[in-house]
């Protein structure tokens, strides 16, 4: 019967705020930061109030993560359990919630896991990164379910700026971490490897990798990762477990999270959602549920389409005078509105992405100046926390449209000798060198084009590139 009254509330609970309490956060954090000084720990029953099971021995537990395992190995040890311990016993408030939450994107997840042949256990990867959150922001600044920083979301696709920030959007970044992980797998043959890589990028595995005397294992390079990604891998594993096994561990799925009824409508130029919200009877909490990535309550002039959801209802509302209420909306406080788009620290609506190569004797203020930038953007763009730059430093500078061709970046000295370039075929597919571009860029472009692979058809004898050479990506 209690099953049957919590199951009745599952489209209240489906307003509840998906944002993760700050105590529970900052709890897992100081968990990590300790686990390595962590041993064995036997279950236990805590409190008196809540009945905990405390009969697991590591062989049940061992035996459990067996007969879980597909294709990404799920290896018992004292790192594991801990975390086990953790989602389990000392924070199951935070397991239940995750029970709660799942349905809203698993499907999704398990949508686009088998799109890109991907193992189906890494949809409870968004759990580690984001507790399930769309509109997650980490301290680092990364966003979203599957928490990508500003600079990868873009070079996946991902839209970022004043209005739309793709990161948080459910699909958009289900698929560019689908083909990120795609990425890693091809790069290090290993999946705890991928998912490290995944976490702290792919240069701190390799060096790990080094520093273990050239290992390829986890485990094995354990010691020289950081302490969050030692940490990763044992968490993901702990959280499947988590959530396959909570009956056993006197957690039960009481209800579920489910998005409210909704329906679709395309738009293509501004749109103020407030003005929009108030003429279909809609509230603006609903339209920020079905919508996460949209920043700004509105949608850009930018000449693209952008398909928004509303709740049934007010689909039902907007129809019966669809012209007048989309008429208005699209008036609504625009001049307003695109005024603080244009006047937004790091804004990059409407302009162009270029790369400078800071050079000896440069200064921020001098290279913001140049570019018709504010010293304020380039900090947020680079992520820059002072004015301090160094010598072969990479910025990246979101320039307006119009003078993006006529700004001044990194080129070859004149002196510089000319690399060779290969004879190009008249069918081959070319790629000019952009500046500030590297084999590990132009490779993470195309699907299948690993740096071997682009130094081979080129006849490349080192990793060196210069702006405007053509690289054959394939023949």
């Amino acid at each position: 019967m209690k099953k049957l009254t919590f199951f009745i509330l599952l489209f209240a609970i489906a307003q509840m705020a998906m944002t993760q309490p700050a105590a529970e956060q900052d709890s897992l954090t100081a968990y990590v930061e300790g686990i390595d000084s962590l041993k064995f720990i036997p279950f236990q029953a805590i409190g008196e109030i809540e009945y905990i099971p405390g009969n697991e021995t590591p062989e049940l537990i061992s035996d459990r993560l067996s007969c879980i395992e597909q294709t990404i190995p799920l290896p018992y040890n004292d790192k594991v359990h801990a975390f086990i311990n953790y989602f389990l016993i000392r924070n199951r408030e935070y397991t239940k919630s995750m029970i709660r939450r799942k349905n809203l994107y698993f499907p999704l997840f398990e949508q686009h896991l088998a799109k890109y042949d991907l193992p189906d256990e890494i949809k409870y990867l968004s759990i580690i990164e984001s507790a399930l959150n769309p509109r997650a922001i980490s301290r680092a600044r990364a966003v979203g379910l599957w928490q990508f920083m500003a600079a990868t979301g873009r070079h996946y696709g991902l839209q970022n700026d004043f209005y739309i920030d793709e990161r948080m959007d459910p699909v958009s970044s289900t698929e560019s971490a689908c083909k990120l992980l795609v990425s890693l797998h091809k790069m290090f043959g290993d999946w705890h490897l991928a998912l490290a890589a995944y976490n702290s990028g792919p240069g701190t595995v390799r060096k790990a990798i080094r520093r273990s005397g050239y290992k390829k294992n986890f485990w094995d390079i354990y010691p020289y990762l950081p302490k969050e990604t030692r940490a990763y891998v044992p968490q993901f594993i702990a959280i499947i477990y988590a959530l396959n096994y909570p009956e056993e561990h006197n957690v039960f799925e009481y209800a579920r999270e489910i998005e409210m009824p909704n329906d679709t409508i395309k738009i293509r130029g501004f749109l103020n959602l407030e003005t929009l919200a108030a003429l279909t009877e809609s509230c603006m909490d609903d339209l920020h549920k079905l919508n996460p990535s949209v920043l700004r309550n509105a949608i850009p002039n930018d000449g693209k389409p952008y398909t928004i959801k509303i709740p049934y209802y007010s689909k039902k509302v907007l129809d019966l005078n669809r012209i007048a209420i989309l008429d208005s909306a699209s008036h609504a406080d625009k001049e307003k509105i695109e005024g603080l788009a244009k006047n937004a620290v790091g804004n990059t609506y409407g302009r162009e992405l270029i790369y400078y190569r800071v050079k000896s004797g440069d200064v921020l203020g001098v290279i913001a100046q140049h570019n018709k930038v504010r010293v304020d953007d380039l900090k947020k763009w680079n992520n820059l926390s002072s004015n301090m730059i160094y010598t072969g430093q990479r910025l990246a500078i979101w320039v307006p449209a119009t003078s993006a061709r006529a700004t001044t970046i990194t080129t070859p000295s004149p002196k510089t000798q000319p690399i060779a370039q290969a004879p190009v075929p008249i069918d081959a597919k070319v790629y000019v060198v952009q500046s500030g571009d590297t084999l590990w860029d132009i490779s993470r472009k195309y699907q299948d084009l690993s740096i071997e692979k682009i130094k081979d058809l080129n006849n490349l004898k080192s990793n060196t590139l210069q702006p405007g050479q053509k690289l054959i990506i394939s023949k």
